[in-house]
């Protein structure tokens, strides 16, 4: 009786940490919607968006320049925000999983790099493929972030032949390294489209629109539906890889499917706004303290998290200087790095 009891309390002790960070998230998504260069109200906000859902328009007391900044600038851009820290965090939650190092991300194992490099060919040569039409950035980040993450495993493998997550993580970071000069190495050649590149390399959601969030919602849905199907193997595949055989999960196949969907989440993303790093190292550790090691629960909650904490940073870039503008990918560095210095040392120690 006591353990049902105690079953139940645990259950409304979640559902109610649940909603707290649903209404939490949720505030903080509206502030990134409402505040910057013109201030606009809750009652402007509602009638905007009713205006635009039900197709009756806005009301004649709303500026129609204020409800063009809100709908065609601020609101994409926030939802883009989102929906790119949901898709990091869910990728970072997931490599963090398979490989059993705290410290694993897309960003960490160079898949962003490899990404926004793609990303940057495609910009550079203006290569178009009638097939893919407005597909074709999403689609070189993919490929070019997948290409880098299997880079990093199969160099780790030729190096380390236990192939220790630490070595790894290692092995990504030189490879972002080395991808990162190559990018420096375009922009100096390629002056016409410098200015781009290093904005690229550097993260924002400046001009992101609509048509952006067209295309990545569908991908985020897509990705961590696939992630969510497998939280179960990734709970047994954090214990490592003999247990998880030993447990009847195939190993082998799980990471592959696995890393192919978190390429798929990170590419699409970093292809759209640039190398963006530390978010989906953050989100997933601040889930997995408040809502426990599950992946049912840490997978969702880490897009929520992910989310609001991309929209709040994207809030500060904008409005911290303003009117000028910091690229988003510097602020999530400067909050991101004594976080990933706290885990590696945090880890040391349990070791």
């Amino acid at each position: 009786m006591t353990d049902i009891s105690g079953k139940i309390m645990i259950r409304k002790n979640t559902g109610l940490k649940i909603a707290i960070s649903a209404v939490l998230c949720l505030f903080i998504l509206i502030l990134a919607i409402r505040q910057g260069s013109v201030y606009i109200s809750l009652k402007d906000l509602f009638y905007i968006i009713g205006g635009h859902i039900t197709g009756q328009g806005t009301p004649g007391s709303v500026d129609p320049m204020m409800d063009s900044i809100f709908w065609t600038i601020r609101m994409p851009r926030a939802i883009m925000a989102f929906l790119v820290g949901g898709a990091l965090s869910v990728s970072g939650a997931c490599m963090q999983a398979l490989l059993q190092n705290p410290l694993a991300s897309s960003y960490t194992l160079g898949v962003s790099s490899g990404a926004s490099l793609g990303a940057a060919i495609v910009l550079i040569l203006e290569i178009s493929v009638p097939v893919l039409a407005g597909f074709m950035l999403p689609f070189a980040g993919f490929v070019f972030g997948l290409v880098t993450v299997v880079a990093a495993l199969l160099i780790a493998s030729a190096i380390d032949r236990n192939v220790s997550n630490t070595t790894v993580v290692l092995i990504g970071m030189v490879l972002s390294l080395f991808v990162n000069g190559m990018m420096n190495l375009l922009s100096t050649l390629n002056s016409d489209h410098s200015k781009q590149l290093i904005l690229w390399m550097m993260g924002s959601f400046s001009a992101r629109g609509w048509k952006h969030c067209a295309i990545l919602f569908p991908v985020c849905i897509l990705g961590s539906a696939g992630l969510m199907l497998m939280s179960r193997k990734l709970d047994i595949m954090s214990f490592g890889d003999l247990q998880a055989q030993a447990m009847g999960v195939d190993a082998k196949k799980t990471k592959i499917i696995s890393i192919l969907i978190c390429a798929l989440l990170t590419g699409v993303s970093v292809a759209f706004t640039g190398v963006i790093g530390f978010i989906d190292l953050a989100a997933p550790h601040v889930v997995r303290k408040i809502f426990g090691p599950s992946h049912k629960l840490v997978l969702p909650m880490s897009f929520i998290y992910g989310g609001a904490f991309m929209a709040l940073g994207d809030l500060i870039s904008r409005t911290l200087l303003s009117p000028r503008e910091i690229p988003v990918g510097a602020v999530t560095a400067l909050l991101g790095a004594p976080f990933f210095a706290y885990v590696f040392f945090a880890s040391r120690r349990k070791r």
